[in-house]
């Protein structure tokens, strides 16, 4: 499994954002290979996360050269004060099991950590 996370600063979001962002969510979903994604936000530092996941390196890298994604791209200065992508490769996840729902939760392990 692959994560892929954007964490970035916010400027003023217009429609065209708005728009671009929601043909980007539904293109990521009907990638074969998406798993799901988490959203946070860092009251401390003003800064927002989207993680995504991936079965794939192909599958993440499907949604990078899409063209919706490659337009947002040229047009992110205009609604991020900056941004970093870290692009990751899942070892492994684990849990108690309670929580229900998160995308890394298929084929995980209940307990500590081997």
């Amino acid at each position: 499994m692959y994560s892929s996370t954007f964490i970035f600063g916010k400027k003023q979001f217009d429609e065209r954002f708005h728009q671009l962002d929601q043909a980007i969510a539904e293109t990521a979903k009907s990638i074969p290979g998406y798993l799901g994604e988490e959203a946070w936000e860092n009251p401390q530092t003003g800064l927002f996360a989207n993680v995504y996941y991936w079965e794939s390196l192909a599958a993440l890298q499907a949604l990078m050269h899409h063209p919706k994604h490659l337009e947002a791209k040229q047009a992110q200065a205009e609604w991020l004060d900056g941004y970093e992508v870290i692009v990751s490769q899942v070892l492994r996840t684990y849990g108690d099991g309670k929580l229900e729902g998160l995308p890394t939760a298929q084929g995980r392990t209940t307990g500590a950590a081997a």
